[in-house]
């Protein structure tokens, strides 16, 4: 009996002892694959982690290291830290006002290039010999440098052109996303945010902080017929030219009703003037025949309605086509109003998809790192952010798009020592009928795009009245 029970316990400590080694190796397997991820983590998160700010390796860093400078394309400086006589440090901004947005600021807490670079600004490359002699005369090593993609001369002309009005201008290399303006206004001078910043976080009608070109949401008007012309051509690609419509100013659906900009007659018009002469009417009439789930795949590949996976914030923007759209909201979407909103970026990085036959380049403000030896640390290429349209579609739009120029609603752009190409827009909004932003939208040269411009400016009117001479003017600072 003895023989019987001992065997019997030895077998159940040997099932108890396994257990337990089948828990002690799981345990020990979790934690490694936890303790691999955590590394991992680290590694491919760094910037991330070191730019969160509960991360007191930030002040370590900033003990030890000057934040280095912002610079522009050309080399001009953007921001640097200086010492006064006592040996405190500021941060100094030698533009002031005019970067204000893009450039931002790194007090009370951070924005801009400031806050995308930080990483690189607080870190330090420079050569050990350098740093040796640093150590012996109690200094602080020097930060990199941060080489961004803007032209400060097409920054001062755009911000120039805006002038006083509310609104925002962006401009880019369709070929490569390189971002060379960015305006947002009203603006401030980052070197007083210390000073201003209850001020200007109270200020909730002028929305100072703001960056009107990434995070504004704005009624496209009519400069998102781009899109709606391009859902049309994708539906009827071999018959878009046999469109025909007789504009008699006006169009309803029910209670619903449109009409042409102050009421212009345009009579019958072709798809070709109906976009050149921004057809309002004619363009409800066109979204009313739309397919609306193809047109919801369309807004889906041309990043509406998503997060745009960029190194900067932005606002989604957002259009609404579903099923169950009703025809009253079908024509207010065909013309780029009603709930739909977009961000001056989106409008633009649409134009350079055009401009690129179709392939969009990511936007980037941040060109390369550099130490103080002037060795590059780091280098920022152009990227692909995908195919939003097939080029057979891009150069239809262009041709759309020259006719708005040579025969349309941005004639002031004719006539030219170079051609351009866009869209203008007079996007009405509040309650009071008659207001409305003005847009433009558009690239030059037409046939070999090097330069995409995208403006808003708020409550002005006419996008070809107010946007397109301020488009000249930045097309001319370019190619002169």
């Amino acid at each position: 009996m003895k023989t019987k029970k001992n065997r019997s316990i030895k077998k159940k400590v040997k099932r108890k002892n396994r257990e337990i080694m089948l828990v002690t190796w799981a345990f020990t397997i979790l934690f490694l694959a936890m303790a691999g991820y955590i590394t991992r983590y680290s590694v491919t998160h760094r910037q991330e982690l070191i730019n969160n700010s509960y991360n007191g390796r930030q002040k370590v860093l900033l003990a030890q290291n000057r934040r280095g400078r912002i610079l522009s394309a050309d080399g001009e400086v953007l921001a640097q830290t200086v010492e006064d006589e006592e040996g405190n440090e500021k941060r100094e901004y030698p533009y002031q006002n005019l970067f204000s947005h893009v450039v931002g600021y790194a007090t009370n807490g951070r924005m801009g290039v400031e806050a995308q670079a930080n990483y690189y600004l607080i870190n330090s490359n420079a050569p050990l010999s350098q740093k040796a002699s640093l150590d012996v005369s109690g200094e602080k090593y020097p930060g990199d440098d941060v080489y961004t993609t803007l032209d400060v001369k097409l920054q001062q002309v755009a911000s120039t052109a805006l002038g006083v009005y509310q609104g925002a201008i962006i401009v880019t290399q369709p070929d490569t996303g390189k971002i060379l303006a960015l305006v947002s206004k009203p603006d401030f001078n980052p070197e007083e945010i210390s000073d201003l910043w209850d001020e200007l976080v109270e200020d909730d009608e002028s929305s100072i902080l703001l960056n009107r070109v990434t995070q504004g949401l704005y009624p496209p008007g009519s400069t998102f017929k781009i899109v709606t012309a391009l859902e049309y051509i994708k539906e009827h690609p071999d018959s878009y030219q046999n469109y025909s419509y007789n504009c008699n100013g006006s169009i309803s659906r029910g209670e619903d009703r449109i009409q042409c900009y102050h009421g212009t007659v345009h009579g019958q018009v072709g798809f070709e003037r109906s976009f050149a002469k921004s057809c309002n009417t004619s363009f409800a009439n066109i979204g009313l025949s739309l397919d609306k789930k193809s047109f919801a795949d369309t807004l889906d590949r041309l990043l509406f309605n998503q997060k745009l996976s960029l190194d900067f914030n932005t606002s989604s923007s957002r259009v609404d086509v579903a099923p169950d759209t009703s025809d009253a909201d079908m024509m207010q979407v065909s013309i780029g109003q009603g709930t739909t909103a977009v961000t001056p970026l989106m409008m633009n990085m649409i134009t350079c998809g055009i401009a690129n036959n179709g392939t969009l380049m990511k936007p980037y403000v941040v060109d390369y790192v550099q130490n103080s030896a002037g060795n590059r640390i780091k280098t920022f290429t152009p990227s692909t952010y995908g195919k939003i349209m097939e080029q057979s579609e891009t150069a239809i739009l262009k041709e759309l798009m020259t006719d708005v120029v040579e025969e349309g609603t941005a004639s002031k752009l004719k006539g030219l020592s170079y051609t351009a190409a866009g869209k203008t827009g007079s996007a009405e909004y509040g309650t009071i009928k008659g207001d409305s932003h003005a847009w433009f939208t558009g690239f030059a040269p037409a046939t070999d795009p090097q330069i995409c411009v995208t403006i808003i400016i708020e409550g002005a009117g006419a996008g070809g009245d107010y946007a397109v001479p301020i488009a000249k003017r930045i097309f001319d600072a370019y190619f002169q």
